[in-house]
């Protein structure tokens, strides 16, 4: 089983959720092979609720993913914390609107909820807590207290940051990083747009149907991350595409979109 462990639904936070959009973007997962992702939308993002609402309307729920055109779509969100820094939380439904309701007063950038908080209200639940891009030079993670990185349950490796930081030097940042912490590295898309899927994913040695077994296999490193040899093609033409696709829009590309363009 494939698994990406860090994607998007929406092409922008601005933007509206479109079931037509989102099944695009799940024909070309299944295109490359992906049988499983987590749908880690941002939690700030423009009427974060209408996204399951929709999902519910189109879908079958069993209680741990939706059955989405062929595509195991575990429930996630990621979130911003006040130290900078984005935290990925993966779970059941009911578990990530509850979690999204909560953090409600901590939506805007001038009150983000501290990570300590954020560890302590979800560490009792059923919630997969992943470091999210902990070397990006936007929202890096690296400079956070150990012992609080200590309490996640694994670090991304970031399709982005491969492409714009180099494969071979964001490995040797992020590999020594992650043996310092005592914690796993899981691949993640960062997929916006669909031409980014496939550039990194996890290979599971035996499918998963919950994120209990998920959380069990990345524990027990029943898993292997692998990097396409087109990573760099499939992310500069997903960067350059959603960039197009936000002007049509009318929104303005994104600090991180302009920085990537920019390096290519």
């Amino acid at each position: 089983m494939f698994i990406d462990l860090h994607t998007h639904g929406k092409l922008s936070k601005k933007s509206d959720f479109s079931l037509a959009y989102f099944k695009e973007m799940l024909t070309e997962a299944r295109a490359n092979n992906i049988s499983g992702i987590a749908l880690t939308e941002h939690f700030n993002t423009n009427n974060f609720g209408q996204i399951y609402e929709a999902l519910d309307e189109a879908y079958s729920y069993n209680g741990h993913y939706y059955e989405a055109e062929g595509v195991r779509v575990f429930p996630g969100m990621e979130v911003d914390i006040r130290e900078t820094g984005h935290i990925l939380l993966i779970s059941t439904r009911e578990e990530i609107l509850s979690i999204r309701e909560q953090l409600e007063p901590y939506l805007s950038k001038d009150n983000f909820i501290p990570f300590a908080k954020l560890l302590d209200l979800v560490e009792e639940r059923n919630v997969l807590k992943i470091g999210a891009h902990p070397y990006r030079s936007s929202t890096p993670l690296h400079h956070i207290n150990v012992n609080l990185l200590k309490r996640l349950d694994a670090l991304d490796l970031n399709a982005k940051d491969l492409y714009k930081q180099g494969i071979t030097a964001y490995q040797a940042k992020i590999y020594p990083f992650a043996e310092l912490l005592g914690l796993p590295i899981v691949a993640g898309s960062d997929s916006h747009q669909c031409l980014q899927y496939g550039s990194v994913i996890n290979r599971m040695n035996e499918s998963v149907h919950s994120v209990a077994e998920l959380r069990m296999a990345i524990q027990q490193g029943a898993y292997q991350v692998e990097i396409s040899d087109s990573l760099e093609l499939r992310v500069k033409a997903s960067v350059m595409m959603k960039k197009l696709l936000k002007q049509l829009q009318g929104e303005p590309s994104s600090r991180d979109e302009w920085d990537q363009v920019v390096t290519t």
